[in-house]
């Protein structure tokens, strides 16, 4: 499985979802590598399907998409069970790698 991390130069919430990433690998048990990405432009972004930072891509896709989300050189919010986040949920982001391992 291959997990992307892509996010602005200088994302508040980049350590907090690399962390989130390791610990929902180990906890699922999935194989997978892990990058970062830098996106650094608005088009980069809109290449990217980027929707603000941090994004966490599953073999290419998001498993948080919101399709009515512009691509966007900004935070990104999640919506989790205490509320607007800047990472998603441990166990949606567990459910999401459960999810792609099973195809």
């Amino acid at each position: 499985m291959e997990i992307e991390l892509l996010v602005v130069p200088d994302c508040p919430h980049e350590a907090a979802a690399a962390e989130l990433i390791t610990t929902a690998v180990a906890e699922t048990g999935v194989q997978a590598t892990v990058t970062h990405t830098v996106i650094t432009s608005q088009d980069q972004a809109r290449r990217r399907g980027f929707a603000g930072s941090p994004t966490i891509l599953v073999n290419g896709s998001d498993p948080f998409e919101d399709p009515a989300a512009p691509a966007a050189m900004a935070c990104r919010l999640y919506p989790t069970p205490e509320g607007l986040r800047g990472v998603p949920a441990l166990r949606d982001q567990r459910r999401a790698l459960k999810r792609v391992a099973e195809g």
